[in-house]
């Protein structure tokens, strides 16, 4: 009797839909490779709106539960199965139609299953999916196989993390409604049809055919589905994409009764963290009675065909060089910024004194030494708890709704209110006021700390010096909170950098606890608290300044140029030298008899950095500013007029052939740059890496830079315009200059991404491996003198 409910369910819902094929659920399969042995076999299912897919797990007698099943053969020679496969979070509900608790999916769901193999040969393992979905009028059981791919061939990089699919939906006689879906590969995106900006990302564009003759009508605008929004300095604004999926919808009143199909275009770029692909488009045809469509057949004729062979430019040399792997990047630094940030606190007058009066407390006052130690490593645990308790209502905000720390990231509002809490901060700092919080609050800990004693008093005490030392260490804290929810790390990065701060607070009261006799070895509070804190003050101000930055990029208002917004911290630098030195004094100063060597050094420091900032009002390759990348605003934010459309003003060409011609001429090798107008991490090379003094010498007098924009849609004149065959049989028309870049990159080096580097000779014989986003500068300029090397062999 097992399962009997969902089978007259699904036998009901095939009449009742007349035979009509529904797929509401669209598989698709990676692999993350562990080891040499050991792999990932990821599923990802995407579901159509209302539709549930059911857990692996699921009591008797209710729905199917997805299962994956593989090969006996394989399984005892090729492979064997680590563990059960997880799968991602499910909602479990009280299901009508089955009467009882199920747990299913909305939307998407992700299925991992690891495996160890046997035999080290294997390229590729075959499995089939066994699941049942339902929306709250029907269901379906079906089963699909899935191949995945274990090894692929060196050269072949080609990416395609964007699946389509279409489907036509009856409202009445005349009404149909279109829906054009995008399935997403994990951390890939493609951006929102409303990214109108000239300079920004590609905006995804539908556009549908043959409708001079007004067979149909658009009734409304074209609907997208949910998107994230976040401030991007690569653009210097705001940039709208998709996760996951991406669902475009577009209603139609058909004119024409004889209408068969409709015909629609979409234009779209795909980028992930790293890397950009180059702008392409997917054909739809779409019956309007809802069975498949077939595929059209188009001939290409003599033309075209030599057009096409042109972009094909002979590359050899692949034998000789591999591509290297490209490291993985760790987010480890906001947790160090937050205990930087707790070690400072420490310096604090609202902090440091606490710590010999505390440590006595607990190893004069306990009963017994061991007691004292235990009651000291316990409060300096509870300081940490206390902290991290701070960020976890973020985490509520982020699962409630995903996009809403990234809103406040970019929100102009909210970016002016952290400049003015920060500058407030700042001038609390300098002493021209105190910000404390209510001192009945930390009259209330304390009483009930001496109330109720042990371990609940000990944690009333530590929420108690969090209370009275707020004065020094609430400015440093709305820094790190303001930092992370401007930033893409969200409640993670806020949670570490809480986690580092209270970590960094509490380490002093448990390890003087532990060794009472290095509180001899303090030094005394006395002026160079306040020191500390006006020091602190000046890093509030220059910190305030970067999210009136953001409000200022994000709506161009032009107030805070790259130039203007470092020279304003040359300004704050100069007043933190001129305080160091003396010669500025405020309300809360001791008399200054003399420089010590220890202020004398950070004036050093604060001078350095201040020469250091100089080189960035100009307009040079200098004014980069690399180890401040992403703090200023970014370069083409600038006040100087670029002189030149090439990268730092180097010398470069927009052609091939010219570039080909230059490089005979003046017998150098060249690098290809497969770059593009809206490429982030393309900016990121110019900036961070190009502008290096040996690369920059390298790359303006040793090589011809051919810089291949995939992204310029600006039309090729009407007789270079042309039909290329694509290696799946299928026409892309060549009517722009990206449209002819990216393919001959794809062509020549079975590469669709951005950016990507290609070192030649005239002949295109290749020098050196290919390489993509090197962000190793040290690196990139030994692959740059290998291939200047092997150019003069």
């Amino acid at each position: 009797m097992k399962h009997i409910a969902a089978i007259l369910l699904f036998f009901f819902a095939f009449l009742s839909v007349n035979a009509q094929i529904i797929k509401p659920v669209n598989w698709s399969g990676t692999v993350d490779k562990i080891s040499d042995k050991e792999y990932n076999l990821v599923y990802k299912a995407t579901i159509d709106d209302h539709w549930h897919l059911y857990s692996q797990t699921l009591p008797e007698g209710g729905a199917i539960p997805t299962e994956f099943f593989y090969q006996d053969e394989a399984l005892s020679n090729d492979f064997e199965l680590i563990g059960k496969a997880s799968e991602s979070e499910s909602i479990t509900k009280f299901d009508k139609v089955f009467q009882m608790e199920l747990s299913y999916f909305d939307n998407s769901a992700t299925f991992t299953q690891k495996i160890k193999l046997k035999n080290p040969n294997v390229s590729q393992i075959e499995a089939e999916i066994s699941f049942q979905a339902c929306d709250d009028t029907k269901c379906i059981f079906e089963s699909e196989i899935v191949t995945f791919q274990l090894k692929q061939e060196k050269k072949n990089k080609i990416f395609d993390p964007v699946q389509w699919t279409s489907s036509v939906k009856k409202l009445n006689d005349t009404d149909y409604q279109l829906v054009y879906t995008a399935t997403l590969e994990d951390k890939w995106h493609i951006y929102s049809q409303n990214n109108t900006e000239p300079m920004g990302p590609i905006p995804t564009e539908i556009t549908f055919k043959d409708n001079d003759n007004k067979d149909y009508q658009l009734l409304g605008e074209l609907e997208e589905s949910k998107t994230v929004t976040k401030y991007e300095n690569a653009f210097a604004m705001n940039v709208t994409y998709f996760d996951d999926k991406a669902v475009f919808t577009q209603k139609i009143k058909v004119l024409n009764p004889a209408l068969k199909k409709i015909e629609a275009e979409v234009f779209y770029q795909a980028c992930d963290d790293e890397k950009c692909l180059a702008p392409t488009t997917f054909e739809f045809v779409n019956n309007l009675d809802g069975t498949e469509a077939a595929i059209k057949t188009l001939n290409i004729n003599a033309t075209d065909l030599e057009k096409s062979k042109a972009l094909n430019l002979g590359v050899t040399g692949w034998d000789k060089y591999e591509k290297e792997e490209v490291k993985e990047k760790t987010n480890f630094g906001i947790f160090i910024l937050g205990f930087i940030g707790g070690l400072i606190a420490l310096l604090t007058p609202c902090v440091f004194p606490m710590i010999p009066l505390t440590v006595s407390f607990f190893t004069k006052g306990a009963e017994n030494t061991q007691k004292g130690l235990a009651n000291a490593i316990i409060y300096g645990l509870f300081i940490l708890v206390i902290y991290v308790l701070l960020s976890l209502p973020f985490h509520f905000l982020d699962s409630l709704n995903p996009e809403i720390l990234n809103t406040i990231s970019t929100n102009v509002i909210l970016n002016i209110i952290f400049f003015l809490i920060l500058a407030f901060f700042a001038f609390s700092f300098f002493g021209f006021y105190e910000i404390t919080l209510p001192a009945s609050w930390g009259n209330k800990m304390d009483e009930t700390s001496s109330r109720v004693g042990g371990i609940i008093g000990v944690f009333f005490m530590a929420l108690t010096l969090a209370i009275v030392s707020f004065s020094c260490t609430g400015p440093i804290l709305g820094s790190l909170l303001a930092g992370s929810l401007t930033s893409d790390g969200g409640a993670m990065q806020l949670t570490a950098g809480m986690s580092g701060f209270g970590l960094a607070l509490a380490l002093p009261f448990t390890l003087f606890a532990m060794f009472p006799k290095w509180l001899n070895s303090l030094p005394k509070s006395g002026g160079w608290l306040n020191s500390v804190k006006v020091v602190l003050g000046f890093l509030e101000l220059g910190m305030a300044f970067k999210f009136l930055s953001n409000a200022d990029l994000v709506k161009h208002w032009g107030l805070l140029k790259r130039e203007v917004f470092i020279g304003i911290w040359i300004i704050i630098g100069i007043g933190l030298l001129l305080y160091l030195l003396g010669k500025i004094k405020f309300p809360h100063d001791s008399p200054l008899k003399k420089l010590s060597f220890s202020r004398i050094s950070f004036a050093v420091l604060v001078g350095a950095f201040v020469v250091y900032l100089i080189p960035g009002l100009t307009n040079t390759k200098y004014a980069n500013l690399k180890l401040l990348s992403g703090f200023p605003p970014p370069l083409p934010y600038s006040i100087y007029e670029k002189d030149s459309d090439c990268p730092l003003g180097l010398n470069c060409y927009k052609d091939i052939d010219e570039g080909i011609t230059a490089a005979k001429a003046e017998n150098k090798p060249i690098m290809l740059d497969f770059t593009g107008w809206a490429c982030v991490n393309c900016r990121k090379m110019e900036e961070q890496v190009w502008s290096q003094d040996k690369i920059y010498e390298l790359l303006k007098d040793k090589y011809i830079i051919v810089s291949l924009y995939v992204d310029d849609r600006k039309q090729l004149p009407k007789d270079q315009q042309f039909k290329f065959v694509k290696a799946n049989g299928k026409l892309k028309n060549i009517k722009t200059i990206g449209d002819k870049w990216a393919t001959l990159q794809t062509l020549n080096f079975q590469n669709n991404s951005q950016p990507f580097y290609v070192l030649v000779n005239e002949k295109m014989e290749l020098l050196n491996h290919t390489t993509a986003y090197t962000p190793n500068a040290d690196e990139y300029l030994k692959w740059l003198e290998i291939g200047l090397e092997n150019f003069k062999n």
